[in-house]
């Protein structure tokens, strides 16, 4: 089967193509190196030629979808985007155009190539907003408070009617706060990555944004892939939670973390983020219904491997 992978050079998108190549997938990678990195598939390159190719390209530009329908790919992993929630409110037409535009490019070429499906990587920490309640369940209603959480909503829109009108197959993925090995620690990057970066390089103290007290759903990038390649065949047309159901604060992170690195100081404390989300968790019971996917990494292991990772480069 042949597969194409958006933002395949990011760190969830190469080790998706990692786990496809190893189960005898041919796999196009496309990314922009905006923010992936070759050095993410250097492995896939040089050990799997024949059945991955590499192309940088921009999703917004119409070789994108000339690509697409000279691959021909069965599966579309759609995982490029503009992420960094802070930008898209400094540059809500900018996060649209690539979020939003560029995804329609990518859904046109799909249609041109015969694409049978879409499996689309969502955002479960903005597409719900202000939770009512936590863990999350998809019934919630879907009311972000972001230019990229609306963004992401639209995006899922588009494949609804992608679906019922030209029977392209799709399935969203609304993923928790996902960490692990070649997470980028500088930028706009998950918490455990910026933590490991500081507590391993030694002279810089890492901060935290308000007392802590704020929770995150924390769910291992291997776990992640996993349910992606499930999805490929399953729960279509739903929108699925990826992540593990349960809170850990910030605080709680740091200590795990700092506890693993043989970091002794206390972290800096910031004023808190504006607008930032107070708790955030997703139930995955629906994964486990439509995908048969559970978490199977707990936090104290996922958090060695990616120091271990870290500690390596």
């Amino acid at each position: 089967m042949r597969a194409l992978i958006t933002g395949g050079a990011g760190f969830i998108g190469s080790t998706l193509a990692d786990r496809l190549l190893a189960e005898e997938y041919e796999v196009d990678v496309v990314d922009d190196l905006s923010t992936g990195a070759l050095a993410n598939v250097a492995e896939a390159r040089t050990q799997r030629r024949g059945r991955f190719t590499f192309h940088r390209l921009d999703i917004r530009t119409a070789e994108m979808a000339e690509l697409i329908g000279h691959r021909r790919p069965e599966i579309i992993f759609h995982l490029a985007a503009q992420a960094d929630v802070r930008v898209s409110v400094n540059r809500p037409a900018y996060d649209a155009e690539i979020n939003i535009l560029g995804s329609l490019n990518v859904f046109q070429g799909a249609l041109a190539a015969g694409t049978g499906k879409i499996v689309l990587a969502g955002s479960g920490g903005t597409l719900y907003g202000v939770p009512a309640d936590v863990p999350v369940r998809e019934g919630h209603p879907q009311r972000p408070v972001s230019p990229y959480g609306v963004a992401k909503k639209a995006v899922g829109d588009y494949l609804h009617y992608y679906r019922e009108v030209h029977g392209i197959e799709y399935t969203v993925l609304a993923l928790a706060n996902v960490y692990g090995p070649r997470q980028d620690p500088h930028g706009e990057a998950g918490v455990v990555a910026i933590f490991a970066g500081h507590l391993l390089e030694r002279n810089k103290r890492p901060t935290i944004f308000g007392d802590g007290g704020q929770t995150r759903d924390f769910v291992f990038v291997d776990d992640v892939v996993d349910a992606f390649v499930r999805a490929a065949e399953k729960a279509g047309g739903l929108t699925v939670n990826i992540g593990t159901g349960e809170e850990t604060s910030v605080q709680q992170l740091f200590d795990s973390m700092a506890r693993l690195a043989g970091y002794k100081d206390p972290a800096h404390y910031a004023p808190a983020r504006l607008g930032e989300l107070q708790r955030s968790a997703l139930d995955p019971g629906r994964a486990a219904i439509h995908l048969g996917w559970k978490p199977w990494t707990p936090i104290d292991e996922g958090l060695r491997k990616t120091l271990d990772w870290f500690r390596q480069r």
